[in-house]
């Protein structure tokens, strides 16, 4: 530990950009999470990701096993010893730079898969496990790609297509491979052929980022969630074909199929550094109500995160980690303290995390109402609050009121006639101190 101190305390950007500036050589080093991998520190030095046909590497696989088995083990518990025949798994750029590739190790250890590397590091060729040694059935996969992991890892997207379609025709019983179970009757259900039907790598089209869930609930400017679904049925339904390198072509229809079949969406958290709330990605690629919407059965996946931010990985469900998050940031008064000591900046931030709280709502229903009366509790009811927020931030203020609003609306948050009309009073309040009115 006072090694890391001593790393961390160390900081050298300044010294580096003034050196780099008079034209002198910089040290390289390593970019990523300094938890994971300590040689980041100290920074100021010239930074390189890694080489993208590394991945992933023998310690993304191992860990990705172990979080894979235990988000099986936690879905046969709760559902009486069954295995979820498909997953559904959203893959970040940024994320497996920092893990180098453990989600997509995940993938392929879900259809039963194990990468081969060359005599150089490089990972170009698959192993298809035997089921007696796999132990359990080959479980089916959709995977979102994020705009960045397309334009990173193309090769790895490759891999995954080639990984899936591999076991998709492997001549095994349908009871034991639900990747070729579910290509099986696509094929047959819209007249493909079975390689096409067995298309699980998704992502937006070409120079094309997210699937602008986030943006529409920052702004609120959606009618209903349908429209949110089909946002994202629209810009995620782009297939990669490793029969046909290089394209990303429209594949409405296999999309929908193989998210009709999904019992389970799962997504990972990496680094100590980012969650749930902080940012609005990780609602934005959530496909729970989108898959819940397209099962015939009208049923709602369950959701789990993978937190392995410590080297004891923890497979939670969705709204265990979103109860998590908002109690140790949003209605932690260490957290909202230190924000509100920041200023303005800070108040906004406070703002921000309660309506990407709120897209939970919306995109999986994950938010247990407690969070909306908590936060109610101690940014709006307390007179002294809403006199520092009002001061601090009036327009950041004005933007949380009216998500407490929204989220009552649009049926996320249940409370007393009185807490709305208290905050129907706020933002009036807000709205007269913008614009200028004693």
């Amino acid at each position: 530990l006072g090694f890391c101190l001593e790393q961390v305390v160390a900081d050298n950007e300044l010294g580096g950009l003034m050196s780099a500036l008079d034209g002198e050589y910089i040290l390289p080093g390593p970019g990523g999470d300094p938890i994971r991998n300590p040689k980041v520190l100290p920074t100021g030095k010239n930074m390189h990701a890694l080489d993208p046909q590394s991945i992933p590497t023998k310690a993304a696989v191992d860990c990705a096993k172990v979080v894979v088995d235990r988000l099986l083990d936690r879905q046969r518990q709760d559902m009486g010893g069954v295995y979820p025949e498909s997953v559904a798994l959203t893959l970040w750029g940024t994320d497996n730079i920092k893990t180098y590739g453990e989600s997509l190790a995940q993938v392929m250890w879900l259809v039963g898969v194990q990468p081969v590397s060359d005599s150089i590091g490089r990972v170009n060729k698959l192993r298809l496990i035997p089921l007696e040694e796999l132990g359990r059935p080959r479980v089916d996969v959709v995977v979102t790609c994020s705009g960045v992991f397309r334009d990173l890892f193309i090769n790895q997207m490759n891999l995954l297509d080639k990984a899936v379609k591999m076991a998709a025709e492997a001549d095994e019983p349908l009871e034991m491979n639900f990747v070729r179970k579910h290509s099986l009757e696509q094929a047959e259900e819209l007249g493909v052929d079975l390689r096409e039907a067995a298309q699980r790598v998704f992502s937006n089209s070409a120079g094309s980022y997210s699937a602008n869930v986030g943006l529409a609930i920052e702004n609120g400017g959606w009618k209903d969630e349908s429209q949110l679904q089909e946002q994202f049925l629209e810009r995620k339904s782009f297939a990669f074909n490793a029969d046909r390198p290089g394209e990303l072509n429209k594949a409405d229809a296999v999309f929908k199929s193989s998210l009709a079949k999904v019992d389970v969406t799962f997504q990972n958290l990496d680094s100590s550094e980012i969650s749930l709330s902080d940012v609005s990605h990780y609602f934005d690629s959530d496909p729970t109500k989108v898959v819940q919407g397209l099962r015939k059965d009208g049923k709602k996946p369950t959701s789990f995160v993978a937190d392995t931010t410590t080297a004891n990985a923890q497979v939670r469900t969705l709204s265990e980690t979103v109860r998590l998050d908002a109690r140790t940031k949003l209605l932690n008064p260490k957290f909202y303290e230190g924000m509100l000591n920041q200023g303005y900046e800070g108040a906004r931030e406070i703002t921000k995390r309660l309506r990407n709280t709120m897209g939970w709502s919306a995109t999986a229903g994950a938010v247990d109402n407690f969070v909306y009366e908590d936060a109610n509790s101690v940014f709006i009811e307390d007179p002294a609050m809403q006199k520092r927020l009002l001061d601090t931030n009036p327009n950041a203020f004005r933007d949380m009121i009216q998500t407490f609003l929204e989220a009552n609306g649009r049926g996320y948050w249940e409370t007393s006639e009185d807490n709305i009309d208290r905050l129907r009073k706020l933002y009036q309040d807000c709205e007269d101190k913008l614009e200028g009115i004693e």
